[in-house]
C-alpha cells in the first residue's frame, strides 16, 4: 500500500520542520521522524510503512491521524513538490507582493496616493515567486493598487498555478468578472469593504458598495474562500453591527478591522480619521484567525516582508521610503537587513504593559511616525492598540 502526501499540503523547513495546509492556512510542527516519513510520502513513488519512516512508519495511530486530517491519500498526486531546504532565521513566511500601483479607484485613505504607473514585469514576478518558495514561504499576499489592473495579470495568474504556497488576492472587487473568477489560481480573495453603503461609498466612491457586494456574493457562490478588510473612519462608525451580521450571514471566512495610517490620500482627508479611543474600541470587531503570526518576544512583522511595484523590498508597504534592498539584489539579501523588533526594546515594554505579548507593540509604523523618519524601537506607541486592549480607557 502506497501513501502519498495530499496536494494541498506542503513540507516546509522553518525554524523547525513543519507541514503547511495551504487550503486551510494551518501549520503543523513535526518531529524529525514525522518529517522524514512525510518527505518519503511526498516523493513521486509515495511511501509505505517500510520506507522512510522508521518508527513512524509502523505507528498506525500517526498514519490514521494523517488520513483523518486529509494529509495522506492513496490516490495519485500530480502536484509539483518544491525543494525543502532550511529557511533563514527568522523565516520569511508571508510576502506582500504589490504587483502594480495602478488602481481604478481614488480612495480617500489610500496610503499609496497618486499612482506612478509602476508594475513588476512577468520576469521579475517569476523570480520573486521562485525565491519566496525557495525560502520556504507560506502565504503570498497579492496586492496593488488594484492587482487586476496589472497589464499582464492573466499571465501572472497562470504563473501562480505552479506554486504551493497559499495565494491571497486583495481586490476592491470592481473588476472581478465571471471569467476572472472562474480562472483565478488563488486560495482566497480578500475584498475591501469600508462600511455599509453610506460609509463605503463615502470612502471609495458612489455605487462601489453595491458592486463589491455583488462581487463578494458571486465569489462565494463560485466556491472561493472570501475574507473582508474594513478601515475605520468617521462615516462608518455606526455601521459595524450591521456589517458583522452581513458578513457572518454570507459565510465570510475572516473579517479584519483596522484604522488607516496617515499617509498618501489620507493626509488630504484627515477629517475622516478617528481618535484612538474610538478606533481602538471598534477594533474589537472582526473575526477569524488569518493573522501574520509572530515570534515570541518580537513585534509585528517578524515573519513578513513586502515587495513594492518598483522592486523595493521593505519591512511592510508602509515603510516604502525605507527599503532594505531590491528584488534585483534578492529578497533573501534584503531580508537579512530587516531587523526584527524586540518587544523588550519598546518603551511600552519598559512600562510593564500587561498586553505587550498579545499586542506585540501594535503597528510599528503607526506608533513611530515622527515627520519623515520612523523609529521602530523608540518611545512611540500605537495608541489605537492601547485602547483596543484596554490599557488606556
Amino acid at each position: 500500500m502506497k501513501y502519498r502526501l495530499s496536494g494541498k499540503f506542503v513540507l516546509r523547513w522553518l525554524e523547525t520542520p513543519a507541514l503547511y495546509d495551504r487550503g486551510n492556512d494551518e501549520l503543523y510542527e513535526l518531529d524529525d521522524a514525522g518529517f522524514r516519513f512525510l518527505q518519503s510520502c511526498a516523493s513521486a513513488e509515495g511511501c509505505s510503512t517500510s520506507t522512510g519512516g522508521g518508527a513512524v512508519g509502523e505507528d498506525s495511530g500517526f498514519i490514521d491521524y494523517c488520513f483523518s486530517e486529509g494529509i495522506l491519500t492513496l490516490d495519485s498526486v500530480a502536484a509539483r513538490r518544491p525543494r525543502v531546504i532550511k529557511s533563514p532565521i527568522p523565516s520569511l513566511r508571508y510576502l506582500e507582493l504589490q504587483i502594480t500601483d495602478k488602481c481604478n479607484l481614488r480612495c480617500k485613505h489610500c496610503y499609496i496616493g497618486a499612482s506612478k504607473n509602476k508594475e513588476l514585469s512577468l520576469t521579475k514576478l517569476e523570480a520573486v515567486l521562485d525565491e519566496f518558495e525557495a525560502m520556504q514561504g507560506l502565504r503570498l499576499l497579492i496586492t496593488g493598487g488594484e492587482p487586476l489592473m496589472h497589464s499582464h495579470f492573466a499571465e501572472f495568474n497562470e504563473m501562480l498555478r505552479s506554486y504551493l504556497f497559499r495565494k491571497i488576492l486583495f481586490t476592491n472587487g470592481l473588476l472581478l468578472d465571471r471569467k476572472l473568477r472562474e480562472n483565478l489560481n488563488v486560495d482566497e480573495i480578500q475584498f475591501s469593504v469600508d462600511g455599509m453603503e453610506n460609509g463605503h461609498d463615502a470612502f471609495r466612491g458612489l455605487g462601489t458598495f453595491r458592486k463589491v457586494m455583488n462581487s463578494i456574493e458571486a465569489a462565494l457562490r463560485a466556491g472561493h474562500q472570501v475574507s473582508i478588510s474594513t478601515m475605520i473612519h468617521r462615516r462608518n462608525l455606526q455601521e459595524f453591527d450591521e456589517m458583522e451580521r452581513l458578513f457572518k450571514g454570507l459565510g465570510v471566512r475572516d473579517w479584519t478591522v483596522d484604522v488607516p495610517c496617515p499617509e498618501g490620500n489620507m493626509k488630504d482627508n484627515d477629517i475622516l480619521r478617528v481618535p484612538p479611543e474610538t478606533g481602538g474600541r471598534l477594533m474589537n470587531y472582526g473575526f477569524g484567525g488569518s493573522l501574520h503570526g509572530g515570534g515570541e518576544g518580537f513585534g509585528c512583522g517578524f515573519h513578513l516582508a513586502a515587495v513594492l511595484a518598483g522592486g523595493e523590498v521593505c519591512k511592510c508597504a508602509f515603510f516604502s521610503k525605507e527599503p532594505a534592498g531590491t528584488i534585483d539584489e534578492g529578497i533573501g539579501k534584503a531580508w537579512t537587513m530587516i531587523a526584527p523588533v524586540k518587544l523588550d526594546d519598546l518603551d511600552c515594554a519598559q512600562q510593564s504593559c500587561s498586553a505587550i505579548d498579545e499586542c506585540r507593540g501594535g503597528c510599528r509604523y503607526r506608533a513611530s511616525v515622527t515627520g519623515e523618519e520612523h523609529d521602530l524601537t523608540g518611545n512611540g506607541r500605537d495608541l489605537y492598540k492601547c485602547y483596543h486592549y484596554g490599557i488606556m480607557k
